[in-house]
């Protein structure tokens, strides 16, 4: 039985891990320019999956103006498909301020319904963002 644990980032090993599989997902596989990558990034909360000791996922929350926003899901390739995605996004949401009043994202058209499984809904148009379709999504309830 492989273990899956998703921990909130505790110092630089973990946070390089984080940042490193950001960039094969983000960068290396989708293209996304590095100066798009790194943003905001001392003012986020981190997390890291690891899958048998094996760092395998990343994502972040930060607040912001409108709330609070998940950002940068990543699953390495090779770990697709094992509910990594779903262990990411359960963690950041047990994460957050109880009075987090406003959860927003912006997901990948893919991505939408393992947000949708959380509560979350499209609002607004879509729109592009890295070269890739998006749908802002808000949650609800």
């Amino acid at each position: 039985m492989e273990t899956l644990f998703v921990n909130k980032v505790n110092g630089k090993e973990e946070l390089d891990h984080v940042f490193a599989i950001r960039r094969v997902v983000f960068v290396d596989e989708q293209h996304c320019p590095p100066e798009l990558e790194w943003e905001n990034e001392e003012e986020s909360t981190h997390f890291l999956a690891k899958m048998d000791n094996q760092p395998c996922g990343a994502c972040r929350w930060r607040k912001t103006d409108q709330g609070y926003k998940l950002e940068r899901f990543a699953v390495l390739k090779a770990y697709r498909g094992k509910r990594i995605g779903q262990a990411l996004v359960a963690a950041v949401l047990a994460d957050l301020p109880a009075d987090a009043h406003y959860i927003y994202l912006n997901a990948q058209l893919p991505a939408m319904s393992l947000y949708a499984k959380f509560g979350f809904l499209a609002e607004g148009p879509q729109f592009e963002e890295a070269g890739f379709q998006h749908f802002k999504m808000v949650k609800k309830g």
